[in-house]
C-alpha cells in the first residue's frame, strides 16, 4: 500500500521531511524503535512520557509513510509489533548526527543504555 500524502508546505524538501518528523515526538519513537523497541508498552516505558493517545497517533502516521510495519505479536495475537522499515532504518543517518550533536552542545545529556552500539 503506498503512502499517504502529507500536505506540504513548500517543495523545499526540509520542510517536507519536518512536516513528517519534525514535531517533539515522532522521532524520539523512531529512537525507540532503533533501540529495539517493538511494543506499545515499551514506548510508553521511555522516560520522555509520551501520552498514550500521542503515540498511537504517531505510530499510525509512521506506519502510513511506510516507516514502520505493525505486525500481529505472534506470542500474543491481542498485540502489536511494529518494526522500522528500510526507510525508516535510514533516519539512522539524521538520528546519529543529531545525538552526537547533543552530547556535544547540550550539557546533562547522556547516551542512552545500548544507544551506541544499537545507533552504528
Amino acid at each position: 500500500m503506498p503512502a499517504k500524502r502529507l500536505p506540504r508546505r513548500s517543495p523545499c524538501p526540509v520542510a517536507c521531511a519536518l512536516d513528517l518528523i519534525g514535531d517533539r515526538w515522532t522521532m524520539l519513537v523512531v529512537r525507540d524503535l532503533m533501540l529495539g523497541k517493538q511494543r506499545y508498552d515499551e514506548f510508553l516505558a521511555s522516560p520522555e512520557g509520551i501520552a498514550t493517545n500521542i503515540l498511537a497517533d504517531r505510530l499510525k502516521l509512521l506506519q502510513e509513510q511506510g516507516l514502520l510495519t505493525k505486525t500481529a505479536d505472534e506470542q500474543d495475537r491481542r498485540r502489536f509489533r511494529y518494526q522500522l522499515t528500510p526507510t525508516g532504518k535510514s533516519l539512522r543517518d539524521v538520528l546519529i548526527p543529531l545525538a552526537r550533536w547533543g552530547l556535544s552542545h547540550l550539557p546533562g545529556t547522556k547516551e542512552l543504555l545500548g544507544a551506541s552500539h544499537a545507533l552504528r
